[in-house]
């Protein structure tokens, strides 16, 4: 199976780190990483390129980590009230998903990306719950969601 050489100038979830060498698809590659800035074909120019900005790089990553680890603990001292519909047995008219979630958050001062979220399933009833929402590479934050009738 042919594949492609690239250099990442961006860290991309699941695949690698700003600087990293690494073999792609070459569909992938040239479709999706390259037009989007988040790579470029592997040459002495692009390694040099990446390895004067490594200490940029660096300053960046960690950043984000203390970002993230800081909205982490912003979210474990949260509890979110999500009102929702309800039949007399605590059934919801629908469910709740991650967007409905994320709103949430964003109406309460927290911006979350609703694919960051991880829910096994969709509430569909009142009560209390524990989510999970991935902020960095390193850092899994929960939250408590309680869904109360409207």
């Amino acid at each position: 199976m042919a594949s492609m050489k690239l250099v990442l100038l961006q860290d991309v979830e699941d695949l690698g780190l700003a600087g990293d060498s690494v073999h792609v698809a070459p569909g992938y590659g040239r479709n999706y990483l390259i037009p989007r800035g988040l790579a470029a074909p592997a040459s002495p120019a692009v390694l040099k390129q990446i390895e004067a900005q490594k200490e940029k790089i660096e300053a960046k990553r960690k950043a984000e980590l203390e970002a993230a680890q800081a909205l982490a603990d912003k979210i474990a001292g949260m509890v979110i009230q999500i009102p929702m519909q309800a039949s007399d047995d605590n059934h919801l008219f629908g469910s709740v998903t991650e967007r409905m979630v994320a709103e949430t958050y964003a109406a309460n001062g927290v911006t979350v990306e609703h694919q960051r979220i991880r829910m096994d399933k969709h509430i569909r009833s009142l009560g209390e719950y524990t989510i999970n929402i991935k902020l960095h590479q390193d850092i899994m934050a929960s939250g408590k969601i309680v869904i109360v009738r409207a």
